[in-house]
């Protein structure tokens, strides 16, 4: 088996004349848990976007398991093995739980052994232990089993690498401590996995590397205890100037951070 390895070599990004990507470069390593941060209008969408094959670079490459992938449609860079949730969730609302993990199966055409598509649909749901939920209708589930069921289309696809769009956001505190086992239990089954997030607590507890964008450029690449002392970091989120308000929040990020 290929080792696991993403490269993302000096991605440039233009939406006429909004430079939204200024040359990131990034690699993932192995079964890697990493954290994708920024303020709001960083680059993190574009980029998720652009290692998803949605949207194409204007100039730069990105590599997965040797096989260049910034060219290819979205359902390529699936089957290549790579997926992504959204930030919004995308099920099947008319359709049960068990029905929206067939579709990804389906979808790429591996429709050959549907005993084979179920018993991995329902190994899946046991994984998340949702299987008491097989058939219920995913518009009846809370938004915290909704993020569950996207991970769950996911890993129909068994992809190498996983982007987590805000899988935190809107979900309650109990179902998130969940989402947390579930995420270091994928991890540790051999994938790497990319959170993007705004919850800080969440970041800084499951990721062991976190990747910082701001305004296009990747200002920081290292272990969470070294980012968050970062000068250029602290700045792209409280501004250069702390007035006492500045100050309070920079407090309270370094005690987020260190718990």
């Amino acid at each position: 088996m290929t080792d696991l390895k993403l490269v993302v070599s000096d991605l440039h990004k233009r939406f006429g004349g909004l430079h939204v990507l200024k040359g990131v470069s990034f690699e993932v390593n192995g079964p890697e848990l990493i954290g994708l941060i920024g303020p709001n209008g960083a680059g993190k969408t574009t980029m998720t976007n652009i290692l998803d094959g949605a949207i194409k670079p204007n100039s730069g490459t990105v590599y997965l398991n040797g096989k260049r992938i910034d060219q290819l449609e979205p359902y390529q860079v699936a089957l290549t093995g790579l997926g992504r949730t959204f930030q919004v969730t995308r099920s099947f609302r008319r359709m049960t739980v068990l029905e929206n993990l067939y579709v990804p199966s389906l979808a790429m055409g591996r429709d050959g052994n549907r005993k084979a598509i179920h018993d991995k649909a329902m190994s899946v749901l046991e994984f998340l232990t949702m299987d008491h939920l097989r058939n219920e209708y995913a518009q009846a589930l809370s938004g915290g089993q909704q993020k569950l069921l996207e991970l769950g289309r996911l890993l129909m696809l068994n992809p190498d690498v996983i982007i987590l769009d805000e899988p935190f956001a809107g979900v309650h505190p109990k179902l998130m401590e969940i989402i947390y086992q579930y995420i270091r239990r994928v991890n540790d089954e051999g994938k790497a996995i990319i959170i993007i997030s705004h919850q800080m607590d969440s970041i800084f507890s499951l990721c062991r590397r976190l990747l910082v964008l701001n305004y296009g450029d990747l200002i920081a690449d290292g272990p969470p205890e070294e980012v968050r002392n970062d000068p250029t970091v602290i700045e792209a989120y409280l501004g250069a100037e702390e007035d006492d308000d500045d100050v309070s929040k920079t407090d309270q990020m370094a005690e987020v951070t260190s718990s």
